[in-house]
């Protein structure tokens, strides 16, 4: 750790940008001195001596050595790590801590390792996107409201650190030196951050930042998801916030003792900011620009907005009234792949700049994949405008020609580095028999019926799906939390809206044959997506992770059970 503590504390913009343009004007070769790093670094491991490259670092024999991974296949490696055997497995130094990955792929975490290395990564990336940020939405001293979380981190068999990936990197030292050097500290104590219950953490960084609302300048959460949720609570809790800060006594609901103490330095009696926290949100129209009213010096808005994000956009763009969203960078508990240099995009547009000196990464054409074709990797250098790949990713933390499982575009490029779109997890969602739908195909069938709700003033909370085979043919069973009350015609309206919406050619010609049954529509009680995320916590997810599963797996009883028990109406389509 001797070289990461001793990091200045402060970060001059303007370098840190000429050092990007020059490591990205020639790309492929810092590719290669990066692969030859990370072999020269690990050669010696058990894992890749498995695979005789005899010490050679070049891309071909590296290749030609090594074969394409997915976890499933590392998993016996990690799971050594993770009891306990410290011996170079897949790692020359020894891996000391362990992240999980948001693990709502399969209904249960993916250990992945986390390292030194995997942390500078994290603050080069965190450094370069806000290096790109300041130039175009410069910030002074200011405060950042960070509605982060950090899970707890517990020890494994083996007595190594675990954590989310996130919170890994909350609790390094270098974290709070690296968002102070980035003028973005944070508005809420540590107590808040790391408290055991995330509703009460909510509630502190609500109120923490509404005491210091004149000094926000940036909103920001992992992901998107977050914000809106942070802002649809305050929603129902802003008359008990602002009675906490008129007579300067937490409310009661904050129990845990840390957190109390933590905030009693903060509050202090303020009937003045208490009356304009009031009036401002009664002169609100259906909460409309709702933070820029409460955080008047707030310049933009961050977080990861895409991909499975993207569904909340309109909600958030709804309470941020005019002010920008800023697309956060691309990465996974695996490690990072690329920045957002282009921060001036929306984000249904934002494309990520490939860091060639983090990791080795090379690309599968999507158009063989799909074809089953012995798929031939390309570098990052090869790459074709235009084209979609699927993304593999060689790491300083053991991973080596991991297949992340992310399909991506390849937008245009930033000197001799490509720009990259996310577009899709590579597994299939829904399917039956020859109908292929993704994650991405869902969201326009919900976002095309959604339109249906919106004309009666209501909107979709929140969504999942899953395929019910237990009916002969099997049908998309799709499960929508909404906002207020809707009338059978216009539920059944968007159901057949959501079945008219798939438009993959296998899944109309089997519903045309009736090889598959009509979709059905459930409707869930409010809250039912809550207590998914409850459900998730208490497994030790954290909330700064979760992503709700848009779709669920026969396997993942426990939120079947929940989504079952709690719905209120279900319709089936008469669109086929």
């Amino acid at each position: 750790m001797g070289m990461l503590e001793e990091m200045p504390l402060s970060l001059d913009p303007e370098d840190v940008i000429a050092e990007f343009e020059a490591m990205t004007r020639d790309a492929g070769r810092v590719q290669i001195e990066t692969l030859k790093k990370i072999l020269e670094e690990n050669g010696r491991t058990e894992y890749l001596q498995r695979w005789g490259l005899d010490g050679r670092t070049d891309p071909e024999s590296y290749k030609s050595c090594v074969p394409l991974v997915t976890h499933e296949d590392l998993e016996p490696y990690i799971n050594r790590i993770v009891d306990g055997d410290d011996s170079s497995i897949l790692t020359g130094n020894p891996i000391t801590t362990i992240s999980l990955s948001s693990g709502t792929t399969r209904g249960m975490p993916k250990f992945v390792p986390f390292n030194d290395e995997l942390m500078e990564s994290t603050m080069q990336i965190y450094k370069t996107s806000y290096s790109f940020r300041n130039r175009e939405f410069p910030i002074g001293n200011g405060k950042c409201l960070q509605l982060i979380y950090g899970s707890r981190q517990f020890k494994t068999k083996g007595g190594l650190a675990a954590g989310t990936a996130t919170t890994n990197v909350y609790r390094n030292p270098l974290f709070k030196r690296t968002m102070k050097a980035m003028q973005s500290p944070c508005c809420s104590p540590e107590e808040v951050i790391f408290g055991p219950d995330f509703h009460q953490s909510l509630y502190c960084h609500l109120l923490c930042g509404l005491i210091q609302r004149e000094e926000v300048q940036v909103i920001s959460s992992t992901f998107a998801h977050s914000i809106v949720h942070a802002f649809r609570t305050f929603e129902q809790d802003w008359e008990e916030l602002c009675t906490d800060i008129r007579e300067g006594v937490l409310s009661s609901r904050i129990s845990v003792p840390s957190v109390r103490t933590a905030m009693s330095k903060l509050l202090k009696p303020n009937p003045e900011l208490a009356d304009l926290i009031y009036n401002k949100c009664q002169g609100l129209s259906n909460w409309y620009g709702l933070i820029p009213e409460l955080f008047p010096k707030t310049r933009y808005i961050y977080g990861i907005m895409t991909g499975s994000m993207e569904p909340y956009l309109k909600k958030l763009r709804h309470y941020a009234g005019e002010l920008p969203l800023l697309s956060a960078d691309y990465g996974s508990s695996e490690g990072w792949i690329g920045v957002n240099v282009n921060p001036k995009l929306p984000p249904e547009m934002a494309t990520f700049a490939v860091l060639p000196n983090i990791g080795y990464f090379e690309f599968i054409p999507l158009r063989q994949s799909l074809d089953g074709l012995e798929a031939k990797a390309v570098g990052l250098a090869e790459v074709k405008a235009g084209e979609e790949y699927e993304v593999i990713v060689t790491s300083f933390a053991g991973l080596y020609r991991y297949r992340l499982g992310d399909v991506v575009k390849v937008k245009g490029f930033h000197n001799s580095t490509p720009e990259l779109q996310f577009i899709c997890r590579r597994n299939l969602l829904l399917t039956i028999n020859i109908d292929k739908n993704t994650e991405k195909d869902l969201q326009l069938a919900v976002e095309a019926a959604a339109k249906v709700l919106a004309e009666n003033k209501l909107e979709v909370v929140d969504f999942t799906s899953r395929v019910d085979s237990s009916t002969e043919p099997g049908h998309y069973v799709i499960f929508w939390e909404i906002s207020g009350e809707a009338s059978d015609e216009v539920l059944e309206e968007c159901c057949n809206c959501l079945d008219e919406s798939f438009l993959d050619a296998g899944y109309i010609s089997s519903r045309k044959v009736k090889a598959i049954g009509a979709l059905e529509l459930r409707i869930v009680k409010r809250g039912t997506f809550h207590k998914i995320l409850d459900h998730y916590v208490g497994l030790g997810a954290a909330v700064s992770q979760f992503k709700t599963p848009r779709c669920v797996g026969p396997t993942n009883n426990k939120v079947l059970q929940i989504l079952c028990n709690n719905v209120v109406k279900s319709y089936s389509s008469t669109a086929f």
